[in-house]
């Protein structure tokens, strides 16, 4: 199988000429070229997630061919997200997008080139039709955070139980979560339902282990939605990264919070696996959280819980850790490898059927 994608060639700014840049698949390897008759680059690099290792990262240039191109090995991911960083002489760099490729895949940071490989399949629901609902704005005022957290609320007729999502506002516009609790009600996967979509002011230290933001979000902004909401069913609770972080330590604390998570490459950082996130403002604090959480005996309320993880991102050792531990402490814990890394859309992959089988377990109880 070979797809080949439409050569494009990229604006010229003022100093610097164009350059085009052309992504073949070749069965299950890439091979990704950047034309440079003139040699003018000093050099091409691939931006990557996926861990392949830094001397499998830089292009050659082939005198015959007249440009820079890299051929990769097979990938253990069904989807490839890059960005490709090209080296001007003088020093300077510049990092785009593939101008000859024209899938984007979204992200936080902006978008980046995909390529979709044999075996990818886009999720069939992205394609159904949802059922009508309601939407409304909520903003919660919190003391232990000193600022109002932003909610947005989407309710069917009928709806009861709760699916609490962090980071949600960015969920529903980049990956559809809005249109995935529309779709999976519409065809009757999941009863109607209320989703909460929970956005963060400050997400580095809201999301990072933080007691005010579990004592905000169990006293203050859950309260508040289900007194404007009139319901008192079981919460589902989702989240990603830190995201997936802040409930766990959210539901350490308040056990009774939840009644399942879905915790999606949750960033569950260890000394011994996750050094290179040293950096992070909130690192201590969250190696404290985890350790305490690896020490601690088993837990007087767990509940069940997904957690989804990428085969091919650094989050894979602290899930899998966290998985056994859960499990230890009496979560029943489901832990799910898929074969991408961590971005959006393959969080948005892992939903279904996994976060719909947890919901109608919780809420059937």
């Amino acid at each position: 199988m070979t797809v080949a994608s439409r050569p494009v060639t990229s604006p010229a700014s003022e100093d610097r000429p164009c350059h085009r840049v052309e992504s073949v698949l070749i069965s299950d390897t890439s091979v990704l070229r950047s034309d440079d008759p003139d040699r003018t680059l000093a050099g091409v690099r691939l931006l990557q997630e996926i861990g392949l290792p830094d001397d499998r990262l830089e292009f050659e240039y082939a005198d015959e061919e007249r440009a820079w191109v890299l051929r990769l090995p097979p990938l253990p991911v069904w989807r490839l997200e890059y960005r490709f960083e090209l080296h001007h002489p003088g020093g300077s760099t510049e990092v785009i997008c593939d101008p000859a490729n024209p899938d984007r895949a979204p992200g936080g940071f902006g978008e980046k080139s995909v390529i979709e490989l044999p075996g990818y399949h886009r999720p069939e629901w992205l394609d159904q039709a949802g059922a009508p609902g309601e939407w409304r704005e909520l903003n919660v005022p919190a003391r232990a955070l000193k600022a109002e957290v932003p909610v947005r609320l989407w309710s069917p007729p009928g709806a009861q139980g709760l699916l609490v999502a962090h980071d949600g506002g960015e969920f529903d516009r980049l990956i559809g979560l809005g249109h995935y609790s529309a779709a999976t009600v519409a065809a009757g996967v999941l009863p109607p339902h209320h989703l909460v979509l929970v956005s963060p002011v400050d997400r580095n230290d809201w999301y990072s282990a933080n007691p005010g933001y579990a004592r905000a979000l169990a006293d203050e902004v859950l309260p508040a939605v289900r007194a404007d909401l009139d319901a008192h069913a079981p919460a589902v609770a989702l989240g990603a990264s830190l995201g997936g972080l802040a409930l766990l330590h959210a539901q350490r604390r308040y056990p009774k919070l939840f009644g399942g998570m879905f915790l999606q490459s949750g960033s569950f950082f260890q000394q011994r696996f996750d050094s290179q996130e040293s950096g992070f403002v909130q690192y201590r604090r969250i190696t404290r959280f985890v350790a305490s959480v690896r020490r601690s005996r088993p837990a007087g309320t767990p509940i069940p819980t997904v957690i989804t993880c990428g085969g091919a991102e650094e989050n894979l050792a602290n899930n899998r850790d966290m998985a056994d531990t859960l499990r230890r402490q009496g979560y029943p814990v489901r832990l799910t490898e898929v074969p991408d890394a961590h971005n959006l859309v393959a969080f948005r992959d892992a939903w279904h059927p996994l976060l719909a089988e947890l919901a109608r377990e919780v809420w059937a109880a």
